[in-house]
């Protein structure tokens, strides 16, 4: 859907730029927080409204690398997708794990913003930057809010179903998956049969195995997605469901940050910059030679 140019404050001759408020501002009128879903926790977790931005580190996970990244960057704003702060705490002492971080970052006065569940929904969204990866075309939404809640609306859903540019079997679309995602050491496993032709691909940034029936009412081939389970991938694949992709949650999300850079990066005074460290928790991966390639060889 096309957007309204915001206007943002002139950048003065001491380089300061547009407020934390005004960075935030921009932020939701993209990703609406009404759009969340009501256990997510989302918008301006730290930092002081008033002050300038000049420089925002964009990140999946707020973690202490990403957080030392941020300084060693000098950034005063870092926005993320999950969220620092998702379940009640009696305490962010410094000796505790996100205690910690909200001390290192106070210290710093690096602001923090989250854009979760809003910006998986939003049109376009996280998953419409993990189609791109693909080439996929005529895109709709995989599963589209409920008429009346606040974050129904034209395009606007969670995951996306569209078609490939050319079709390719499931081993070698699964290749594939593996050279666009960024790298990681989960990299991508497949369920299904290995010669089953793929044309309409739905994806899903993030945890998608509550969309497995969504996926085979909107009549894909395969769905991609993160943290598929044992017995709910099996039960759909019986069920004659779609076949499976399973990547690196953090894999299926980075793509969005750099479509979030472009929009502050269009505000005059603000520079963007994009993590591309690795926050999978999975670092090491092994397989039997045997089950790498099912393809069947001529």
């Amino acid at each position: 859907m096309p957007l309204t140019p915001v206007s943002w404050p002139a950048v003065s001759t001491t380089g300061s730029g547009p407020t934390v408020t005004e960075v935030v501002a921009e932020l939701e009128r993209r990703y609406p927080p009404i759009w969340a879903e009501d256990w997510d926790r989302v918008g301006l977790v730290l930092g002081e409204p008033s002050a300038p931005v000049r420089r925002v580190l964009c990140v999946v996970d707020v973690v202490p690398e990403t957080v030392a990244e941020a300084l060693d960057a000098g950034v005063e704003m870092i926005v993320a997708h999950h969220p620092l702060l998702l379940r009640g705490v009696s305490s962010v002492a410094p000796t505790t794990y996100k205690g910690r971080i909200v001390h290192q970052l106070i210290r710093a006065g690096v602001a923090l913003y989250v854009a979760h569940t809003n910006a998986d929904v939003a049109a376009p969204g996280v998953s419409d930057s993990l189609a791109a990866r693909f080439g996929l075309t005529g895109l709709r939404p995989l599963h589209t809010p409920a008429p009346g809640s606040p974050a129904y609306g034209p395009g606007r859903g969670i995951g996306r179903v569209g078609e490939l540019p050319r079709p390719m079997t499931l081993a070698e679309l699964t290749r594939h998956a593996a050279a666009v995602l960024p790298a990681t050491a989960w990299g991508v496993r497949a369920a299904g049969d290995p010669g089953r032709t793929v044309r309409t691909l739905a994806v899903s940034g993030g945890s998608g195995d509550a969309f497995l029936a969504d996926a085979t009412v909107a009549g894909a081939d395969a769905f991609l997605t993160a943290d598929l389970r044992h017995h709910p991938a099996g039960e759909h694949l019986a069920a004659g469901g779609p076949a499976l992709l399973d990547a690196a949650h953090w894999a299926t999300e980075r793509p969005w940050l750099d479509d979030l850079a472009a929009l502050l990066r269009d505000a005059p005074g603000v520079e963007t910059l994009v993590s591309d460290l690795d926050t999978d928790p999975w670092t090491v991966h092994a397989s039997t030679p045997a089950v790498d390639d099912k393809e069947p060889r001529p």
